[in-house]
């Protein structure tokens, strides 16, 4: 079996070839799409916008950063100014069910019209109405009306004051009403005494008159009421008869405006019939609207703002349809509420305070929505499916069916809806969702799925260069040479975790441009160069490391106990990848392993403990199946180990980990020292096959950080997985260290080759007759399993013996 050789240093770093670029600096290349190369999501989103059938909403997902609002938004704005601009919607007084206002639609830009001329139709009849009633043919109208009041009352009273005179009784008016007194001889009205001495039968006489006379005015009285109500009601028709005159014309003239909306049709004759009956708000008191004696014309009428126009949607100066982008979709931003208004320690509302929400300004057009915020926001989600599944937006209050609040609201009239709605969130939420509610799958049936990376080609190398000076161009940085355009895209493919892509993280490639210019003006360059970018990347990297700083101090001083020199049987260095906010960095740490006699059980202590997760649990039980088919073919394995991560006080998942704990169990079994030297990672099936892990670079990294701290000695290195060379994108000190032979990196794509590098000894094939090549490690593991099996037969026919009775028995 050979055994791996070092990797060589161009396979650890794909260099940006700067012979393939024509241009000197990023000034020189055009403009190009931010989402260039994002084909599958692109024609999704171009079918979901086309198609106009129910249901067909989108949801773009993928991870953050990617550009995925930039891509909609670029796109709605290509699409929606080829579509026609859809119509206003207002809302009016309702004047039979005023709690129910209602919904007109109008050709866009004739509601801020009408609007307008709704407001000069008041303002007018401010004008008019007043004027029509203080003229000389209204006042003598008016007038003869009261006049006639006036004299059939006093002609009655002076019919009363006769005939009361002829039977010596006078009619006396005071401030608190009529009254009847005795007349005297002389014709005076005689005072209480003088009565008193006029004889008893003349006081009945004149009591009995007096009583008669009393009745007499009280059915009078009763016939003024009849008189003043006729009064009252010619004068009602006359003030109908002249403010009909008043505003006749005035609303004709908008009817011809707007004959072709039959709605404002009909809300023009409520209007006029609304004026009409309500003159009296257009007059001031002085107006003559009631003559003295005669009450007014009922109850005080409503504001004038009745009349006016709440204009919710306004498309008169869009240029295609609407695309709105609502950053805090609650559900009152998207279905729109009902204000209030505190009035005498109550609040009170009108169809004025009624707010437009963002489905009612999308409609017709498109709504951009952030999914992960529309999910946060109470009631927001349903509310939002509950509009798409009806295909009307109703404007309600949460509260109200709660029971939450008790004021006055409104009920207005629900407008229809037709709208395309853009989700964009990232892949989990679309699943997520996707899973748990049923109603998703019916309105959200277009996926525009984002891709985070794409091929590292000659062809997409120089889109991307176009890309960044795109961006460069866009964030208003200076210029970036060749030199750093290629220093960039080398990031990209690190970032990527593949030699072979080019992230297209436009959010991390944004950030490092600003960085580097800032760089770049501190140098008082005129253009950004590699430096530039390089230095903005070291400078990331340790504004972030002091934790791993740190760590690496407690491994220096041995307080984390990480040997990178020396052998040891049983143990290895194995590694892990750490995260702390934006910084990811690779971590050795010490594997240990045990074997004695037992049952065959492999103890995994960090499940044992819960600390180990599910992956982690799944590649110890494949290593200890791989153990069972390797040697345990033609003898039973009667054995028992345990395994565990040294100084790990935290939980540990997935099975990157499952080489190195193989190698240190085998090592254990064949009491062959591994080198701590070597640090190893890779993933192991039950073949013995090691299959790729994540996060390579940043653990080959990591352990030569640790190297590095100690002395690097030139024997130090680390193991990975065949499959992983391609994801190889080192940073530039591990190369030279390389370069320098003061550190090596190796491939296996088996155990046994891994075993043949951590311990300088064969692993040994296995033999055509059964077992493996002499003295190899896999010889020496066989062996000792048997062994163990040896001794735990011999150790349990002993027990048999001692469990043997005496004698014969009875």
């Amino acid at each position: 079996m050979r055994t791996p050789k070092p990797l060589p240093v161009r396979a650890l770093y794909r260099a940006c070839d700067l012979r393939q670029f024509d241009f000197t600096s990023t000034d020189e290349l055009e403009d190009i799409s931010a989402v260039n190369g994002q084909t599958r999501a692109m024609d999704a989103l171009r079918f979901g916008l086309d198609i106009r059938q129910k249901g067909f909403n989108i949801f773009a997902l993928g991870f953050p950063g990617v550009g995925k609002f930039t891509a909609v938004e670029e796109l709605l704005s290509e699409v929606s100014g080829n579509q026609a601009v859809p119509p206003d919607w207002c809302y009016l007084h309702n004047f039979e069910q005023p709690k129910q206002p209602v919904a007109v639609q109008l050709p866009a830009g004739r509601g801020a019209r009408f609007r307008k001329d709704m407001e000069v139709l008041v303002d007018e009849l401010s004008n008019v109405i007043p004027a029509a009633f203080d003229n000389e043919d209204s006042h003598a109208r008016l007038a003869e009306i009261e006049e006639e009041f006036r004299e059939n009352r006093t002609q009655a009273l002076e019919e009363l004051r006769q005939e009361g005179i002829k039977r010596g009784i006078a009619l006396i008016e005071t401030p608190a009403g009529f009254t009847f007194a005795p007349i005297g001889e002389a014709g005076q009205v005689l005072d209480p005494t003088q009565f008193q001495h006029i004889p008893e039968a003349e006081q009945t006489r004149i009591q009995k008159v007096v009583t008669e006379l009393q009745e007499s005015l009280q059915k009078l009285l009763r016939q003024f009421q009849g008189w003043h109500k006729e009064a009252r009601e010619k004068l009602r028709v006359l003030h109908r008869e002249i403010a009909r005159f008043a505003v006749g014309h005035l609303i004709d003239s908008l009817r011809s405006d707007y004959a072709d909306i039959e709605a404002i049709q009909a809300h023009l004759d409520a209007v006029e019939g609304d004026i009409v009956q309500h003159v009296g708000d257009f007059l001031a008191p002085s107006d003559g609207m009631a003559a003295p004696g005669i009450s007014g014309l009922g109850q005080p009428a409503p504001a004038l703002k009745r009349y006016s126009v709440n204009l919710i949607v306004d498309n008169g100066d869009c240029r295609g349809a609407p695309v709105v982008l609502e950053s805090l979709p609650s559900h009152a931003n998207l279905l729109g509420c009902v204000e209030h208004q505190a009035l005498m320690g109550t609040l009170v509302t009108d169809f004025t305070l009624i707010k437009p929400g963002a489905l009612h300004r999308a409609n017709g057009g498109y709504l951009l929505l952030d999914a992960q915020k529309v999910f946060m926001q109470p009631f927001a989600w349903e509310s939002l499916k509950r509009a798409l599944q009806s295909g009307d937006i109703r404007i309600e209050s949460p509260e109200r069916s709660f029971g939450l609040v008790n004021a006055t609201s409104l009920e207005p009239e629900a407008i229809r809806l037709d709208v395309k709605v853009v989700l964009v969130g990232e892949r989990y939420l679309y699943y997520y969702v996707h899973e748990l509610d049923t109603d998703f799958s019916n309105l959200f049936k277009v996926a525009a799925d984002f891709d985070d990376t794409v091929d590292r080609t000659p062809t997409s190398q120089h889109d991307y260069a176009r890309l960044i000076a795109t961006l460069a161009r866009r964030e208003q940085l200076m210029p970036l040479d060749r030199h750093a355009v290629g220093r960039v895209i080398e990031r990209a493919s690190r970032l990527s975790e593949d030699a072979e892509k080019l992230s297209v993280h436009r959010r991390n490639l944004v950030d490092l441009l600003k960085e580097a210019d800032y760089w770049a003006q501190k140098a008082k360059r005129k253009r950004i160069g590699a430096k530039d970018v390089q230095r903005a990347l070291d400078q990331q990297r340790y504004r972030l490391s002091r934790v791993q700083m740190r760590m690496q101090e407690e491994i220096r001083r041995g307080t984390m106990m990480i040997d990178v020199e020396g052998e040891s049987v049983g143990q290895i260095n194995g590694l892990s990848v750490l995260e702390h906010g934006d910084l990811i960095f690779g971590q050795p740490g010490r594997i240990t392993a045990t074997t004695r006699v037992g049952d065959g059980e492999i103890v995994d202590i960090e499940r044992e403990i819960e600390f180990g997760g599910p992956i982690h649990s799944k590649g110890v039980l494949i290593l200890s199946n791989f153990l069972m088919s390797r040697y345990a073919v033609q003898h039973p394995i009667s054995f028992a180990a345990s395994l565990v991560f040294e100084q790990s006080y935290g939980s540990i998942d997935g099975d990157s980990a499952s080489l190195a704990e193989l190698c240190a169990l085998l090592s254990s079994l064949a009491a062959a020292p591994i080198k701590q030297s070597f640090a190893v990672t890779g993933s192991i099936n039950q073949h013995g096959q090691v299959q790729p892990i994540g996060g390579v670079n940043e653990k080959i990294e990591g352990f030569f950080d640790v190297c590095q701290s100690c002395g690097l000695t030139g024997n130090q290195g680390v193991i990975i997985p065949k499959s992983n060379e391609k994801h190889l994108m080192l940073r530039h000190d591990v190369v030279k260290a390389v370069k320098n032979g003061q550190y090596r990196i190796y491939t296996v794509a088996t155990v046994d080759e891994a075993m043949q590098l951590l311990t300088g000894t064969s692993a040994g094939e296995a033999l055509e007759k059964g077992g493996f090549q002499k003295n190899s490690v896999n010889a020496r593991v066989e062996t000792r399993l048997i062994e163990l099996s040896e001794i735990r037969r011999e150790f349990g026919a002993k027990g048999d013996e001692h469990d043997k009775p005496d004698g014969d028995g009875d």
